[in-house]
């Protein structure tokens, strides 16, 4: 079993598979690195390294009561990179992780990114304000924390219907997909799960966006229940240097496993371009 400890003592599982140009995955709220699975079996058979791991709090990394905040997680994945010495280094992040890549681009990545992917992500802000009247109310944001705090159990069920589109009418559900983002969810700490909230809702991506120089492509289903696109991932686009963005009809938040095959695809064809 891999583990880093980092500089403050917190221990970070992490998978570093095979050979090649490295392609580093950053995971969602609440989940963990296994919800890479069709993204890291795909890319290793495609002759890349494939890197991902569990941010603090989550998964089998070390359950500590702090540093739940995107500054310290984008210092975390600096510290991993540094310590397996990754250069034209490829960075996706979906959802939490999205905004986990590009807060670690902008900070952290000069000299060793080639090139960073948003999915689903929540950048550049997700929640409503005065400068981001069209987000989403603080209210949904405290119901988050509320089901997190009281309910994890079901609420973590419950969660996977609009994250799949699993509510739309025709869907075919999977339980199988179910009890796993719920297995790895329950797996994660409650703390990390709560404070985690704030990290991925409040905090404001803008400047990072900005400043991020290297090709960055956004990708995100225009049915997304959970990220909505319109203030999410469509903006984030504006704000990018040297930023693409592929919208997918119909594709919920979950898609790079509900639509691995086409995600895989597209991702491939940035990867190579």
């Amino acid at each position: 079993m891999n583990t880093l400890t980092l500089k403050d003592g917190t221990k970070i599982y992490y998978k570093d598979w095979g050979k090649g140009q490295p392609v580093f995955f950053h995971h969602g709220w609440p989940l963990s690195s296994d919800d890479w699975d069709a993204q890291m079996f795909f890319f290793l058979e495609q002759g890349y390294r494939v890197i991902a791991h569990d941010r603090r709090g989550h998964g089998r990394s070390e359950q500590t009561p702090y540093g739940h905040d995107m500054d310290t997680y984008a210092s975390d994945v600096a510290e991993i990179v540094a310590a397996l010495d990754l250069k034209d280094v490829i960075h996706v992040g979906h959802s939490t992780g999205g905004g986990e890549v590009i807060r670690y681009v902008a900070k952290h990545g000069n000299g060793r990114v080639s090139k960073a992917v948003l999915v689903s992500a929540v950048t550049p802000i997700m929640v409503q304000n005065e400068n981001n009247p069209n987000g989403v109310p603080i209210s949904v944001f405290d119901d988050i924390r509320n089901n997190t705090a009281k309910h994890r159990q079901q609420f973590f069920i419950d969660l996977t219907f609009p994250f799949y589109g699993y509510n739309r009418e025709g869907a075919k559900i999977s339980e199988g997909i179910q009890r796993n983002w719920w297995r790895q969810g329950m797996n994660g700490s409650i703390k990390a799960h709560y404070d985690c909230v704030k990290a991925f809702s409040e905090t404001d991506f803008t400047e990072d966006l900005k400043s991020v120089d290297v090709p960055v492509l956004v990708m995100h289903g225009e049915d997304d229940q959970i990220v909505p696109f319109e203030t999410t991932g469509k903006v984030a686009a504006t704000l990018l240097k040297n930023g693409k963005l592929i919208s997918y009809p119909g594709f919920p938040h979950g898609m790079p496993t509900t639509e691995a095959e086409t995600i895989n695809k597209d991702l491939l064809a940035f990867f190579q371009s």
